[in-house]
């Protein structure tokens, strides 16, 4: 916990600084929501194909997600989805022709969530 998984179109491949996002998202994790950063896990997962509307072409995105520990609260969540935004913007450049779709989304993980580590 938390775990964190990042949806990003192909075509971003060389524009998106994955690691220095990350980076970021797990600070800003641990500051707000109280985590422990050796307890971030970020995993990344290309989308090769995107339909935006009735259209395939001229758009990319991003979508975050971030799932916690029950207990945190509503406004703790916001803060958490707006600030992946930011971070988002921040660590993606500018690639002509795309239009860039940013979304996030702050969930708490299912109960029944367990973990191991050797």
């Amino acid at each position: 916990m938390p775990q964190i998984t990042v949806d990003y179109s192909a075509s971003l491949g060389d524009a998106f600084d994955r690691q220095g996002f990350a980076a970021a998202l797990h600070t800003m994790v641990v500051e707000t929501a109280a985590a422990r950063i050796e307890a971030c896990k970020s995993r990344f997962r290309v989308v090769d194909d995107i339909v935006v509307g009735a259209d395939a072409a001229g758009h990319a995105l991003v979508h975050v997600g971030v799932a916690l520990l029950p207990g945190r609260s509503a406004g703790v969540k916001s803060a958490l989805t707006a600030g992946a935004l930011e971070l988002v913007r921040a660590h993606v450049k500018a690639v002509d022709g795309l239009a860039l779709h940013v979304s996030a989304e702050v969930r708490d993980l299912d109960p029944s969530y367990q973990k191991s580590v050797d």
